[in-house]
């Protein structure tokens, strides 16, 4: 996970059989690496006389830890020395791992299996040591690194990339399990509040590679996701949640701390207190089904708060599964492809992601709107939270309706020599030219279309014959916004693509 240690650390302590003891370290200074250094470190050693013995060990944590992670380690093992672990807040046991693992995190909202989530009270806290073993004449030296964050900040629940790859990743980005509205059928058919791990066996056998569960305004899936993240070794499991008000929805991924989502009018200044929160924190704002009517039959559901500036919002969820099953559109009025281009239209690089808003996670062909339909595809630098955040803000991204698994488009412009992708901004004079060279895959028949700040181009629209063949624009020299998009041989848009920008040139 990302840690963040505090601008100042405390003294180191060294503890010895339980007896704490000054060391003679200085406190830590903020630095480059200041996000993984330790907020304290206690140190020690076992002997035979903890043999069979619990040792509390002592560390105070300061007020305003959102998330507490320790890391322990210690030699000995050749010898067959045991050192099991637990931990104790002010008031009570916050759990107990045994020899199980070397590390535990906890914050408000989710903790390591094992230990208990919750607010993180001030105060005098215990590392728990228990030695189940240790030989006559042995010594165990041991390690403890405390680590703590403050507020919301990026969080992953696997502890390392899933895949250190670049390339295409395939993902769902907008899901609900029991935590809120989602339901399943139990063994007898009733429909019951479906546990988190349906929804991650959908997505398995789909083939993604990464999904967001993003229950309604609230954080409780989160412990879950921890405690199965381990288990789903190739499903990257993004942070999400789905903030709901009366006057719209949007997802916010990438973090797990609170967020306040109540509003109670249409307006910036009460949408600002969670997105700027948010944004603080390194997460993204996507808006949900930005164009769905809101009323009795969904209420919130369209985005009616008019004065968010763009630069606020991180994604727009352009195609959204249940608006396509409701409709049989991807592209109807009630899907966001509309706001999406008015955020275009004021120069925000906005980028367009899809979601199934799937609530029951059954096998795929069960569903009008199943998990990954439609799909959103991201490239990556790796397969991590991090690295996924930074795909959506890059922009190199496109939506495959159907979540085949095997559609592909990219886009790239080229000028002057220099080449970008969607996403990427070039910059052009009145009268050059831009070579776009689109790229296809997985679709045998069809028309591909380039729009030009959302209008398609005739002279930039042809029938799909297997080849990516460069078509020509010539600027204008004022800001454009070019995107692909592809459509089958019915007419049914099937892929749709994220631009490239061209910007006026210096």
């Amino acid at each position: 996970m990302a840690l963040r240690a505090l601008a100042r650390s405390v003294l180191p302590l060294l503890l010895v059989m339980g007896a704490a003891v000054p060391a003679t370290a200085t406190p830590d200074e903020a630095s480059a690496d200041a996000a993984v250094r330790p907020f304290a470190t206690l140190t020690g050693t076992m002997t035979r006389a903890d043999h069979e013995h619990y040792r509390e060990l002592p560390f105070t944590l300061p007020a305003g830890v959102t998330r507490l992670t320790i890391r322990f380690s210690y030699e000995g093992r050749d010898q067959k020395a045991a050192i099991d672990m637990g931990l104790i807040d002010p008031q009570r046991l916050r759990g107990w791992s045994g020899g199980a693992r070397s590390a535990m995190t906890l914050a408000e909202a989710d903790a390591t299996p094992g230990y208990l989530p919750g607010p993180l009270p001030a105060g005098k806290w215990h590392l728990l040591l228990g030695v189940p073993n240790l030989r006559v004449g042995a010594q165990a030296p041991w390690k403890a690194e405390i680590f703590v964050e403050r507020g919301p900040a990026v969080t992953s629940f696997a502890d390392a990339p899933l895949s250190d790859k670049p390339g295409w990743y395939r993902g769902d980005l907008h899901m609900h399990t029991g935590n809120s509205d989602g339901k399943c059928s139990a063994q007898s058919g009733k429909r019951v509040p479906c546990p988190v791990y349906r929804t991650l066996e959908a997505a398995a056998a789909r083939g993604l590679d990464f999904i967001a569960v993003t229950d309604h305004n609230t954080t409780a899936q989160y412990d879950a996701l921890r405690e199965l993240q381990p288990a789903f070794d190739q499903l990257l499991l993004v942070p999400g949640r789905e903030i709901t008000t009366f006057y719209g929805h949007a997802n916010v991924f990438g973090i797990t701390g609170p967020l306040d989502w109540r509003m109670t009018a249409p307006s910036w200044a009460e949408a600002r207190k969670w997105i700027e929160a948010a944004n603080r924190a390194g997460g993204i704002v996507s808006l949900n089904h930005a164009g769905s009517p809101s009323g009795e039959n969904c209420m919130g559901c369209g985005w009616r708060v008019p004065d968010v500036p763009p630069s606020a919002i991180g994604a727009v969820e352009v195609v959204n599964g249940g608006t396509m099953a409701e409709t049989g559109r991807p592209d109807s009025p009630n899907q966001g492809i509309g706001l999406w281009d008015r955020l275009l239209a004021t120069g925000a690089h906005v980028t367009g992601i899809g979601g199934s808003d799937n609530h029951d996670a059954p096998p795929a062909d069960k569903l009008p709107n199943p998990v990954g339909t439609p799909t959103t595809v991201v490239y990556m630098n790796e397969l991590s939270v991090p690295a996924f955040l930074a795909g959506i803000r890059s922009g190199r991204v496109f939506i495959d309706i159907d979540g085949t698994g095997g559609r592909m488009l990219d886009l790239a412009a080229s000028a002057q020599g220099k080449t970008v992708h969607m996403g990427g901004t070039l910059e052009v004079a009145a009268g050059g030219d831009v070579s776009l060279t689109p790229q296809v895959e997985g679709v045998a028949q069809g028309t591909l279309a380039l729009l030009v700040d959302g209008v398609a181009a005739p002279d930039l629209t042809r029938r799909i014959d297997g080849t990516d063949g460069a078509m020509t624009w010539r600027s204008d020299g004022k800001r454009h916004w070019i995107r692909a998009e592809v459509r089958d041989g019915s007419g049914r848009l099937i892929l749709l693509g994220n631009p490239v920008y061209i910007a006026p040139a210096h």
